[in-house]
């Protein structure tokens, strides 16, 4: 990746990150750990990958995303605010009776949303959707889809991955957020998916495994996925929940806990001061 480009990327993953707390910090609730972990795909994806346009987020040829993991909305809030589909301010009013931004996204409230989604393992069904009306119709946009590794344990996932598979839906590209930890605890207590890699395989699909933090290995997956033909493509990312906050990074207590004022001071003032360090 381009030095520039993947600087400029830190930089605006890092803001993301800073809209996260903000948004879960005003709101005194939400999900800030598994928001955090997703920050950099997410940031890649409209940021580097997408055809989107913030001044006509209902374009026919944009590509899509589907926010399978609904309740790390604020994360996608967060990019979606970044790159300009409205103003960061509103980010504050995460969850406020009146906002469009709720506790999980809403596709006729907020722009650049293409998917309501928030009930666990529907988002992919949905995205299997949008993806087959594209093959139909002959359209070239994209569909991605960003699932937890904890929603997998639904079975309507693995129907929807047999439909992907079955109707070689090579324009859907899933991403797998693989941070290890679910509501309950630890994935591999609660009802493990591992391997991950080998049921996808199962499935039909083609499997890319990466860092989830590390822009070069995520430009390279989707890269590749965009070479992949008649099947669709999961990359599985192994992620941080919490990623870019100590005292949140691999603790499953900051799955859908907001900080206080001491731990939002905390956490802005770590992200300030990388901010800094990038923006030197």
């Amino acid at each position: 990746m381009d030095a520039t480009l993947k600087k400029q990327l830190e930089i605006t993953a890092t803001k993301v990150r800073m809209g996260v707390i903000e948004g879960v910090y005003n709101a005194k609730s939400g999900h800030p750990g598994g928001s955090l972990s997703v920050a950099d795909v997410l940031t890649y994806l409209y940021f580097a990958k997408m055809n989107v346009d913030p001044k006509n987020p209902q374009m026919p040829e944009r590509d899509r995303l589907v926010l399978s993991k609904g309740h790390t909305a604020p994360a996608l809030y967060s990019v979606l605010a970044n790159r300009g589909f409205f103003p960061v301010e509103d980010l504050k009013t995460l969850r406020h009776i009146g906002s469009k931004l709720q506790g999980h996204p809403v596709m006729n409230k907020v722009p650049g949303v293409d998917m309501s989604t928030g009930s666990l393992g529907q988002g992919i069904s949905a995205a299997c959707g949008m993806a087959l009306s594209g093959k139909l119709s002959s359209d070239f946009y994209k569909v991605y889809a960003i699932l937890g590794d904890g929603e997998i344990e639904e079975g309507q996932v693995w129907e929807a991955a047999m439909f992907a598979a079955h109707y070689q839906l090579d324009n859907l590209v899933a991403v797998v957020d693989n941070n290890g930890l679910q509501i309950d605890g630890r994935i591999s207590d609660v009802m493990s998916p591992y391997p991950i890699d080998e049921k996808f395989k199962a499935f039909g699909w083609h499997v890319i495994s990466i860092d989830a933090h590390d822009f070069d290995a995520i430009e390279k997956a989707f890269a590749e996925a965009e070479k992949i033909s008649g099947q669709p493509t999961v990359i599985i990312q192994r992620s941080i929940k919490g990623k870019g906050v100590s005292f949140m990074e691999d603790q499953v207590s900051w799955h859908g806990t907001a900080p206080n004022e001491e731990q939002y001071n905390q956490a802005m003032t770590e992200l300030k001061a990388h901010l800094a360090e990038l923006e030197k």
